[in-house]
């Protein structure tokens, strides 16, 4: 089972190289990152972007210009929209966002003319976290597509979770369904769906997975607040692979907190479109593009 984010590399570079585009790949994070996936034997990369300009990155990164296929393009909608042209004809193997904003690389991707994602498909994001305060990878959704997940649209984000938990070695991934409290408040959206997603999961309907909820984010990942709160009679509580939370602004802020705060380093992607798109933010450090990378190149179908 894999217990760290470099192992995800190791295990990638094992599945050979992969064709990767990426869109508006001109800034020196996306660039060293792909660099360096490309050395470490993960991907053959091609660069929608301005010729110049990465010429200009690499020269003053000491860069091999020669490990790069560059598409010249300026318009960064335009690298978009050829990087997935590239990937929907089968020339490319993975789709990565470079520079190019986040709106505009999910337009791209949404595209209905494009052919990437698939009509009535559910578009969701998933990210992997390593922390030193916690002691395993802990899997999270959705922290940048889906602001507000309905109840079908959670069932689906299980399964991307369960799916990447797979990935990782772990065939029964424990998911706990993040509300505001572990009590059931009728009230409250995320506590009622949570609790009737732990009783889908019971009853087998979610897959090989187990799922509890509602849990709130200190029972979740805190046995002793678990024991504490007198929360009795759940596997998950204390040692969950996967966290689906409510909203993309609970979300967004745990994910957040864990590299700002925990010093801790993610691998992330979208999820739900006809081949992995890498999805990170432009602020990301160039090793959480580099492993980001590799989690897409892990989920490339065989």
């Amino acid at each position: 089972m894999i217990q760290h984010l470099t192992e995800i590399v190791e295990e990638a570079r094992k599945r050979g190289k992969k064709r990767l585009a990426v869109a508006y790949g001109q800034d020196s994070h996306t660039i060293e990152a792909v660099y360096e996936a490309c050395k470490e034997g993960l991907v053959e990369p091609t660069l929608y972007g301005e010729k110049a300009v990465i010429e200009q990155v690499c020269k003053e990164a000491g860069f091999d210009i020669a490990a790069f296929n560059i598409i010249d393009e300026k318009s960064d909608v335009k690298c978009v929209e050829l990087a997935v042209a590239a990937v929907v004809a089968g020339n490319a193997d993975v789709l990565m966002k470079g520079l190019v904003s986040t709106d505009k690389y999910m337009r791209g991707i949404l595209n209905k003319d494009a052919g990437l994602f698939p009509p009535k498909g559910v578009l969701s994001h998933v990210a992997i976290s390593e922390m030193s305060c916690y002691h395993k990878l802990l899997i999270m959704s959705d922290v940048a597509v889906i602001p507000q997940p309905d109840f079908k649209q959670k069932q689906k984000q299980i399964s991307y979770l369960a799916q990447t938990a797979n990935l990782l070695g772990i065939k029964t991934p424990k998911i706990a369904c993040i509300a505001p409290s572990e009590q059931v408040l009728p009230n409250v959206v995320s506590s009622t769906e949570g609790a009737l997603l732990a009783k889908m999961g019971d009853r087998g309907q979610l897959g090989n997975v187990i799922v509890d909820g509602p849990l709130s984010l200190d029972v979740a990942l805190f046995k002793e607040v678990a024991e504490h709160k007198k929360v009795k009679g759940s596997s998950v509580a204390g040692d969950p692979d996967c966290l689906l939370f409510p909203n993309i602004e609970s979300a967004n802020v745990f994910f957040k907190s864990t590299t700002h705060l925990c010093g801790g380093e993610l691998a992330a992607m979208v999820m739900g479109t006809k081949v992995p798109c890498v999805l990170t933010s432009r602020g990301d450090s160039s090793r959480t593009k580099l492993y980001s990378i590799a989690l897409a190149c892990l989920a490339v179908k065989q």
